[in-house]
């Protein structure tokens, strides 16, 4: 709240790459009086002239319509490309790149599919909440036994990505190890920025002419 009230009014535009909740079980839940005070600081942003853009993640991959109408937000579809200040610039939750979790890119590809979304957000609010819920702490569970670079991005991946969209530079979260990190590729030096945690790493991205920088909270 902070963030929305004080720094980013002077954006010329915010993108929020995902995982803005800890879980989102659909635009139902904007009932909830916490998850309509974040959608409308989030309005109140885009009202004053800032674009807001949305970029599903891993754990609010069904935020909707609603939400994004009614808290102002433009959603992207994941990668997205963008000119940022001159340089090209790809958008990407980063959950993807990490293709040597399969056990997890199972599951993405389960939840991602139209007809399990539309079983899931048929069953009662309060069932969703304690699925969700269920997920989240067997997802903690897994981390403490799983390796983690097989958590981290793949680097052929990687590569693959910045090849097939003509070498540009990359900005993505998902791995919560925020670092900047350089990649030849084919020859071509291509840049890539990966985002803090919020709430524990405590930092965003700023970018500019000038190129990017992080900025702590």
């Amino acid at each position: 709240m902070r963030f929305l009230r004080d720094s980013a009014p002077a954006a010329e535009a915010l993108y929020v790459l995902g995982d803005l909740f800890e879980y989102w079980i659909g635009d139902d839940g904007l009932g909830h009086p916490f998850a309509r005070s974040i959608a409308d600081a989030f309005r109140k942003l885009s009202d004053g002239g800032v674009p807001v853009s949305f970029m599903h993640g891993n754990r609010d991959f069904l935020i909707g319509n609603r939400f994004a109408r009614e808290s102002g937000m433009q959603l992207l579809s994941d990668p997205t490309l963008i000119s940022l200040y001159g340089p090209r610039t790809l958008l990407m939750h980063g959950d993807t790149l990490c293709s040597d979790d399969v056990e997890y890119q199972k599951f993405r590809a389960m939840v991602r599919n139209p007809a399990w979304q539309q079983a899931f957000l048929a069953r009662p609010l309060a069932e969703r909440a304690r699925m969700a819920q269920d997920v989240r702490g067997k997802s903690e569970q897994a981390k403490q036994v799983k390796d983690m670079v097989i958590m981290d991005v793949a680097p052929a991946t990687v590569e693959d990505v910045l090849r097939s969209h003509a070498y540009p530079r990359l900005i993505h979260g998902h791995t919560h190890r925020p670092a900047r990190h350089e990649h030849v590729v084919d020859g071509r030096l291509c840049e890539r920025w990966v985002l803090a945690d919020w709430y524990e790493q405590g930092s965003y991205l700023l970018c500019d002419a000038a190129g990017c920088r992080v900025v702590p909270i």
